[in-house]
């Protein structure tokens, strides 16, 4: 791995950890995020399934998702992701999908460990095998989450960890849907 790299991650990690030091994991607003005046394009994102199929945020246009950047050695990533796992049992089908974006170096098998550690069921695998995800995204830190309308534009985003499956967050969700 080249230094900018390196020092790129190490950024991000730092920037993590301030994060999760000053946000909550419990933290259960009804409106976990900030909304954007208008929705707006978000820039093309390129990444792989658990079986290695190129997707892109193309291939989710007509739902609304629930896009979280992450990474296994991010604590508060770490934490989320089971709230995230039964947000996707509770909430996920036709019209809505929790896409969890795994930036890990080490790719799918480092990711797919930490999915059977946990008991992660219900999300699929996601990799960003280039691990530019929160770059490309203007991400400040990780967790990074942003809801994406059915037309793939942002209508709001949250840097941190949110206890997504509280009953405050899934109605919130439940209303975004329903309005998309």
């Amino acid at each position: 791995m080249n230094r900018r790299v390196a020092l790129a991650f190490a950024a991000i990690a730092i920037g993590a950890a301030g994060v999760g030091m000053f946000v909550s994991y419990w933290r259960t607003s009804a409106t976990p995020f900030g909304r954007a005046t208008k929705p707006k394009p978000i820039p093309e994102l390129r990444f792989v399934d658990g079986a290695g199929r190129a997707l892109t945020l193309a291939d989710f246009r007509g739902k609304v998702l629930l896009l979280n950047i992450w990474a296994t050695w991010c604590a508060p990533c770490r934490e989320e992701m089971p709230a995230l796992d039964r947000l996707q049992a509770q909430l996920g089908g036709e019209r809505f999908q929790v896409v969890a974006l795994s930036v890990d170096l080490q790719g799918a098998p480092i990711a797919r460990k930490f999915y059977g550690e946990v008991g992660i069921k219900a999300l699929p695998l996601y990799i960003d095998p280039t691990a530019k995800a929160a770059f490309t995204l203007d991400a400040a830190g990780l967790p990074a989450t942003l809801l994406v309308d059915r037309a793939g534009r942002e209508l709001g985003r949250h840097l941190g960890p949110v206890k997504w499956d509280s009953p405050e967050v899934v109605e919130h969700l439940r209303r975004a849907i329903a309005a998309e």
